[in-house]
């Protein structure tokens, strides 16, 4: 990251050594994270935000800090990672964005209600659904009234001072603030960027961490987080409105001394060529630097006319906005979210109560734009600078939407499968004594039947997702209706406006996916009841993977408790493959990834992969098997009796192994070989536990095939380092421990009762 030649002294006084970087946003928000060296960062992975922890888990590997990073299950838990170690006083740090922003949201008023300050980055982005990753600012909107300060960089060089900035506010007056900036405009773009040369500077500028112990002194125990009635509550929140007030002048106070530091001026609010103008643009984030290209253009035509922005969305600065709105004619306000039935975003809502306060008649208009990282263009500013000379210009719209086609109905990309096609060559079931039989469920029986699932996805070369779908839907008879979590196989078999699916599908996030198809299965039914749907079985399926069986446990554990009749099927790819690869707690123990990497300091994940069968047999739930490509047939029998147990009993459960040739560092065409050695390792052993029976359906040790661990982590380039003699005891540790997994599970199925 840092090049010593680029090295530059300021010629001004009072300013510090710094050096010339080119980076990206997520980049500099890291390396300001790892020059303060904060205490801790809980963290959870989410487009677009994931490098700031991918970047600051390999200079931690390299030893640039000594950041402790806490990946998380999910964001809501990061969140409360973050939460617990600020109340023990240091100093603490996160990112994310969009839909991990909301699932963490219930958590932001309770660090800001206990007044505990941190420093979170939010790399903007679409909140869903529809699903997409592309950057706007609908989510930071939510937070205006979590009671955090909010700044918003609208350039990579911003993203770095604020940062800076932050931590210095966030401890001046006890509030934690979020650092916002553009995803993919801001996050990914690398621009020319100075940086301190020495960490000191930093740390210096920001001062000594002081923060009381809190719960971490035994010594004065104290209480965080009381429970209060109405007329301490709101005390409570005046005192944090009254921190909020107090940050009015303690952030230009801050920005000041940072501007006398660096050279660079922060601002609560931004204005290009504003003095004179008649016509005023605002925007927020990355379109600034744009629209200040449309305003030279205008102003070459003889027009006045000006840009301004907002750098404080919270406390928000509204007695600024409106001196710099006090001789323009007309501001138009351009929001990157709309809130809808209110006549305009966020920031156009703002605006118009600062200019009404102010006494201003000053005309607003307001214009929804860029959803989605809709690209903006200087000829997009000059024409919303040329509508505020139109007098009939609406109030409220939007720009860049098109017209559908008038009576247009969508042709079905495949014919349905008909029940009668989904059963050719019947599987049998049958059940004797607490057991089901299966016969008929073998690779050629069920080779007549239409792939639910059909050719034209885009997922990578030798990706296991449509392999083990397809071998899964062999086994599964009639009607079905899938869901699918957030992850690879549904991003590459779904994009508009095309499906790769020949049956009913909906999609959910990661964290609710069981819990929503639980649902849809009771509407089914009760529907069925009241004579609303026609008699008939539909067999609901959850397909999940890329982790979502991390942030997901939850909403499967309590459906396997209640019994929901359904199928929870995990293609386990051993990461978050969706967002890039980051480790996942189903990532071998030891596996490099973009958040474990190897350096001096760090040879891979720390901890074992997660036993997510044990821990979805010890819910009591009627069937729960493992399953490999490797074992076609096996794989086949598995699904059938799954729908046995789920149309009978409850909810059933089946894991496959999933390869990812990109992430796990092999070859498409030794996918198979990979699998099979995983296998014959132990480490994906194959067995079932049905009706709270558990019974091995391989034995690689009675067929003589049974191989060290060390044969499986060598095949892939994510973890063959560490069959170096570095790592021997390391990999002895992970042979140890699939040891004791194995013998385990040969005791229970060896055992009549387990």
């Amino acid at each position: 990251m840092e090049n010593a030649e680029n090295a530059q002294k300021s010629k001004k006084t009072g300013q510090a050594e710094q050096k010339l970087l080119f980076e990206s946003g997520n980049e500099l928000a890291a390396y300001a994270a790892m020059q303060i060296n904060y205490h801790v960062m809980g963290y959870y992975p989410i487009t677009p935000s994931t490098q700031i922890a991918e970047y600051l888990d390999r200079m931690g590997a390299d030893g640039a800090h000594s950041i402790a990073m806490i990946p998380a299950e999910g964001e809501h838990s990061a969140a409360g990672i973050c939460y617990g170690a600020s109340a023990g006083g240091g100093r603490v740090f996160n990112a994310t964005s969009a839909n991990g922003l909301l699932y963490a949201l219930e958590q932001l008023p309770v660090q800001s209600g206990t007044r505990l300050p941190m420093v979170l980055n939010v790399a903007c982005r679409t909140v869903s659904g529809p699903l997409s990753i592309k950057g706007d600012h609908s989510d930071v909107m939510y937070t205006l009234n979590a009671g955090w300060i909010i700044l918003f960089a609208s350039s990579p060089q911003e993203v770095y001072d604020c940062n800076i900035c932050a931590l210095k506010i966030a401890e001046r007056v006890k509030l934690p603030v979020i650092v916002a900036f553009d995803g993919f405009f801001t996050s990914h773009q690398k621009q020319n960027c100075y940086v301190f040369a020495d960490h000191g500077t930093v740390r210096d500028f920001i001062g000594p961490c002081n923060g009381d112990p809190g719960v971490l002194d035994p010594t004065r125990p104290v209480t965080v987080g009381s429970y209060m009635n109405e007329p301490d509550l709101i005390n409570n929140k005046y005192q944090l409105h009254l921190a909020m007030e107090e940050a009015r002048s303690v952030i230009p106070e801050v920005f000041a001394r940072y501007g006398e530091l660096s050279g660079r001026c922060l601002s609560p609010v931004g204005s290009y060529r504003a003095e004179d103008a008649e016509v005023l643009l605002f925007v927020l984030g990355s379109a600034y630097r744009t629209a200040r290209s449309a305003v030279d253009r205008l102003r070459r035509e003889g027009k006045r006319v000006g840009v301004c922005t907002v750098g404080v969305l919270r406390p928000f600065p509204a007695q600024e906005i409106a001196a710099l709105c006090q001789n323009a004619r007309t501001v138009l306000v351009a929001d990157r979210q709309d809130s809808y039935g209110a006549g305009g975003g966020n920031l156009s809502l703002e605006i118009r109560s600062a200019l009404q306060q102010a006494g201003l008649t000053t005309r607003v208009l307001s214009r929804i734009y860029g959803l989605s990282g809709l690209d903006f263009f200087e000829q997009d500013a000059v024409d919303l600078l040329e509508t505020c000379f139109d007098p009939t210009a609406k109030a409220f719209d939007y720009v860049g939407v098109y017209p559908g086609e008038e009576g247009f109905t969508p042709e079905p990309c495949f014919a349905p499968i008909t029940e009668a096609e989904a059963s050719r060559v019947p599987i049998v079931c049958k059940e004797e004594g607490g057991r089901v039989t299966v016969t008929g469920a073998t690779v050629r029986d069920t080779l007549s039947r239409p792939k639910r699932l059909a050719p034209g996805h885009s997922a990578c070369p030798g990706c296991g997702i449509p392999v083990n779908l397809n071998l899964l839907l062999r086994g599964i008879e009639g009607n079905v209706v899938l869901l699918f979590q957030t992850g690879c196989g549904m991003v590459v078999t779904t994009g508009y406006p095309k499906t790769a699916f020949r049956v009913p599908y909906l999609h959910n996030l990661f964290q609710n996916g069981a819990a929503t198809l639980a649902g849809l299965s009771q509407m089914f039914r009760k529907r069925q009841e009241r004579g609303e749907l026609p008699p008939g079985e539909i067999t609901f399926i959850m397909v999940s993977g890329d982790g979502g069986m991390d942030i997901g446990m939850g909403s499967a554990l309590a459906t396997a408790l209640r019994g929901d009749r359904l199928i929870l099927f995990e293609y386990d790819n051993g990461g978050y493959m969706n967002t890039g690869y980051q480790l996942s707690y189903s990532t071998p123990r030891g596996a490099k990834s973009a958040t474990s990497h190897l350096g001096e300091r760090q040879w891979g994940k720390t901890f074992y992969h997660k036993d997510m069968p044990q821990i979805m047999a010890a819910t009591g739930m009627p069937y729960v098997a493992t399953a490999a490509e490797s074992d076609p047939s096996d794989f086949i029998r598995k699904a059938a009796k799954a729908q046995y147990y789920a149309r009978h009993y409850g909810t059933a459960y089946i894991k496959c192994l999933s390869a990812c040739p990109l992430n796990w560092g092999d070859q498409p065409n030794t996918e198979r070989r990979v699998i099979e050695a995983a296998v014959n390792s132990c480490y994906f052993p194959l067995y079932k536990v049905e009706q709270g029976h558990t019974a091995l359906s391989y034995d690689p040790e009675a067929k003589g095939k049974k191989i060290p661990i060390a044969d499986f982590l060598g095949m892939m380039g994510r973890t063959k380092h560490l069959c170096d003699a570095r790592y021997e005891e390391i990999m002895a540790e992970i042979q140890a421990e699939i040891n004791r997994r194995w013998e385990r599970l040969k005791i229970q199925s060896a055992h009549p009762d387990l």
